[in-house]
């Protein structure tokens, strides 16, 4: 899976010195703002799965811009960048809604360790957001949105299945490992039941089921491909 990171920084070598490390990572891409105005903009159009964000921005103060993001609804981790190493300076980072404070200057790999724990972290939590084809999918509501906001509701069922496929990275999930997952060690459902949900799934989300690009069937399983 790859995680698109916002960096907020209006300084221009760090920011892009940050950009250049983190897309030696396969894992990231990232996108750069130097201004919270921008990185507004962007967190409402393109939800990215965690912010880099400074304290000291020239049109308004790092802090009151996650504010207004959290008001947006916007629930992925941000991670605050000061100058300042001061306790209560920390705090206010943290009660504005950010769910870490790094001092500069700071080394990266303690960053990128920061950075990859609160992904973590969050992808197992319920207010996560996973990109799937146009769809975005949201476990805590049952919900596929597509790129127009038209919303598909899915049963627990559905939407167990899809959470874990998303987490299995692409990897090929086994149909009896999802049986255990999703259904448990319950003697009476069998593998027909689960081909029974991933057909009733790719009638929603595949432009073709017949022809799925989406939820894919390999040797032994499925996988997730978003």
């Amino acid at each position: 899976m790859i995680r698109k990171i916002l960096i907020t920084d209006d300084d221009v070598d760090l920011r892009t010195a940050l950009a250049s490390q983190l897309d030696l990572h396969e894992e990231f891409s990232t996108i750069e703002a130097d201004t919270a105005t921008k990185a507004l903009q962007i967190t409402r159009a393109q939800t990215p799965d965690l912010v880099i964000m400074d304290v000291g921005l020239p049109d308004m103060d790092g802090r009151e811009a996650v504010r207004i993001m959290r008001k947006d609804g916007f629930k992925n981790p941000i991670i605050m960048l000061t100058g300042q190493t001061s306790d209560a300076d920390a705090v206010l980072g943290l009660d504005s809604g950010a769910n870490d404070y790094v001092s500069k200057p700071f080394k990266f790999a303690v960053l990128l360790a920061r950075i990859r724990a609160h992904l973590r972290q969050h992808e197992s939590s319920d207010d996560a957001t996973f990109q799937i084809g146009i769809y975005s999918f949201k476990p805590s509501s049952k919900m596929l949105v597509n790129d127009k906001g038209s919303k598909l509701r899915l049963t627990e069922k559905e939407t167990a299945i899809l959470r874990f496929l998303y987490r299995a990275g692409q990897q090929v999930v086994t149909r009896d490992v999802l049986l255990r997952e999703v259904w448990g060690y319950n003697a009476n459902v069998t593998t027909h039941t689960l081909e029974t949900h991933i057909y009733r799934l790719r009638q929603k989300i595949e432009k073709d089921p017949a022809s799925a690009q989406l939820l894919v069937t390999e040797a032994g399983g499925y996988k997730l491909v978003p």
